[in-house]
């Protein structure tokens, strides 16, 4: 797998595909035997959308969204969650001072 990939310009549906194909190979080398957990994460991407991964450990979640990011050259960083945790606690919050 590469470690960047190169830089895709899309014009047609055609150069979609190839791009699909091309990203559906790398994360194919990395992750075996999750292929409907791939194409659904690739949807999301796709359609600009969220996904949310769960499964009991072991079953390569974090490695699948390593593996894409790096597949295409994005940036990933992980945070583990605990029951406490909140969503301000990502996102943070704005605080309005008089």
């Amino acid at each position: 797998m590469q470690e960047s990939a190169p830089s895709t310009v899309i014009h047609t549906p055609a150069d979609a595909k190839a791009a699909t194909e091309r990203l559906r190979t790398a994360v194919h080398s990395v992750i075996v035997g999750q292929d409907r957990v791939i194409d659904e994460v690739m949807i999301a991407l796709a359609c600009g959308g969220h996904a949310l991964i769960e499964g009991v450990p072991g079953l390569a979640k974090t490695l699948l969204v390593s593996t894409l990011a790096r597949s295409m050259s994005l940036g990933f960083s992980r945070i583990q969650f605990t029951p406490d945790l909140m969503p301000s606690d990502m996102t943070g919050t704005e605080v309005i001072e008089e």
